[in-house]
C-alpha cells in the first residue's frame, strides 16, 4: 500500500508539473529526494499506467499485490500494446490486463508475467508490427572496458536467439563438479561460467567444434499444435512465429511439437535439413552471404520457399545467408529467389525499394547479368 501511496503521488506531481516550475524533470527530483534510480524508474512507469489499468491500480492500492508485480504488470500491457498494430480497443485491454493479474494471483514471479505477456503480444502481432525487442539483432551490443585493476569487463545485450545459443552453451558446460575428495564444488555459479567461458574460447581457438558436454542442438524450441505463435525457447522465453521460421531453416534447432498438455507430438526431423555435400556445392555457387558477403562459414543455409510451406531441400532452394542477415529475410520483408541462371537474386522490401527490383547474390554483384539471357 506504500508503495502505491508513493506511485500516485509521483503521479500527482506529474500533473501538477511540480518538477518542470524549478526547471527539471520529476526524475531528478525524486533523485534528489534520495530515492535510488532504478527505483525512481519503476515509481514512474507504475505512475504512467495507474490511468490507463484500472484493475490493476484497485489491487495495487488494496496491497493486494507487491510494486514488483505492479510493474511487471504494466511492463506487460505496454509490450502487448507495442505488439498490436492498431490501438488495442478498451474491452481487449481490459482482457489483457486480467489475463495479467490472473497470472499474479495464480503465483507467477513477475519474470513469469513477463514472459506471458510477451506470448499475448506474439498473438496479437501481425507482419506488419516487425520483431519484438527481444528477438531484434539490429538492438545487439557486446562492450567491453578493462578496470583499474586490470580485469576485464564485459557487458552486453543479446536477442533471445543469440542469448539461447549463449545461455544453453556456458550452462551444459558449467555443471556442478564434485572435489576429488566428494565434497561439493566450491565455485559459485558466476565462476562455474566464467570457466566454461573460458573453455569455449579455448576450443575456438584451437577448432574444436565439439565440446565435451555441450548440446548437440544450441537451440530447441517447443511449438504448441494449435497455436504456432506461442512457441518458446528453454531459457528465454516465448519467441514470435517470423523467428521459429528463422530458426527452422539450419541445423542451430531441434522443433519439438506439443499439444495442450505439453506432451510432445513429434520432433522436428532431419530429413529437411541440408546435408554436408549440400551446403559445400551451395558454399561453391554462393562463396559467402548473398546480401551481405559475410564468410561462408558464418552463413546458414536458407529455404528460399520454406520446407513448411512444401519448399525442398535441394540446390536451387537454397542460399547462403548470415545469421544477421537471415533474420532480416525472414523478418523485414527481404525476399530471395532463384534466377533462371540458378543464382539467387534478392528483393528489397518496399520501404526500401519502392519498385522492388531483384538485386543479385553479393559474389555476382561485380558482374553485369542484368544483360544475361538466362537472368531472372
Amino acid at each position: 500500500m506504500v508503495d502505491h501511496q508513493l506511485a500516485a503521488h509521483v503521479r500527482a506531481m506529474e500533473r501538477l508539473g511540480v518538477a518542470k516550475r524549478s526547471g527539471g524533470t520529476t526524475r531528478q527530483l525524486l533523485i534528489e529526494m534520495g530515492l535510488a534510480p532504478s527505483v525512481v524508474v519503476r515509481l514512474l512507469r507504475i505512475a504512467g499506467s495507474l490511468d490507463a489499468s484500472p484493475k490493476l491500480a484497485k489491487h495495487a492500492a488494496d496491497g493486494a499485490i507487491s510494486a514488483e508485480h505492479v510493474d511487471s504488470v504494466a511492463k506487460g500491457m505496454a509490450h502487448i500494446q507495442r505488439r498490436s498494430p492498431v490501438a488495442l480497443p478498451d474491452d481487449e485491454r481490459t482482457a489483457h490486463e486480467v489475463d495479467l493479474l490472473a497470472q499474479v494471483f495464480s503465483g507467477a514471479t513477475p519474470a513469469e508475467v513477463a514472459a506471458h505477456a510477451r506470448s499475448k503480444g506474439n498473438q496479437v502481432a501481425d507482419e506488419t508490427g516487425g520483431l519484438p525487442a527481444s528477438e531484434d539483432r539490429g538492438l545487439n551490443v557486446v562492450d567491453w572496458r578493462q578496470d583499474d585493476d586490470g580485469r576485464l569487463e564485459v557487458r552486453g545485450s543479446l536477442d533471445s536467439v543469440v542469448g539461447e545459443k549463449l545461455v544453453a552453451l556456458l550452462q551444459s558446460l558449467s555443471i556442478k563438479r564434485p572435489e576429488p575428495d566428494g565434497s561439493p564444488d566450491p565455485r559459485s555459479a558466476g565462476r562455474r561460467r566464467a570457466d566454461a567461458l573460458d573453455q569455449v574460447l579455448d576450443a575456438a581457438v584451437g577448432g574444436d567444434t565439439h565440446l565435451t558436454g555441450a548440446p548437440r542442438h544450441l537451440v530447441m524450441v517447443t511449438i504448441p499444435a494449435d497455436a504456432p505463435d506461442l512457441a518458446a525457447l528453454p531459457w528465454l522465453g516465448p519467441v514470435s512465429e517470423a523467428t521459429v521460421r528463422m530458426l527452422a531453416c539450419d541445423t542451430t534447432v531441434s522443433e519439438v511439437v506439443i499439444d495442450g498438455e505439453r506432451v510432445p507430438l513429434h520432433m522436428g526431423h532431419d530429413k529437411r535439413l541440408f546435408t554436408h555435400h549440400q551446403r559445400r556445392a551451395i558454399g561453391v555457387r554462393d562463396e559467402c552471404c548473398v546480401k551481405c558477403g559475410a564468410p561462408a562459414g558464418w552463413s546458414h543455409v536458407h529455404h528460399l520457399v520454406h520446407w513448411v510451406d512444401g519448399g525442398l531441400t535441394d540446390l536451387d532452394n537454397g542460399c547462403l545467408l548470415c545469421s544477421t542477415c537471415h533474420a532480416e529475410v525472414h523478418a523485414r520483408g527481404w525476399e530471395v529467389v532463384m534466377g533462371r541462371d540458378r543464382h539467387p537474386r534478392l528483393i528489397p522490401p518496399a520501404d526500401i525499394d519502392p519498385t522492388r527490383t531483384p538485386r543479385p547474390a553479393y559474389n555476382r554483384r561485380n558482374l553485369n547479368v542484368d544483360g544475361l539471357p538466362a537472368a531472372a
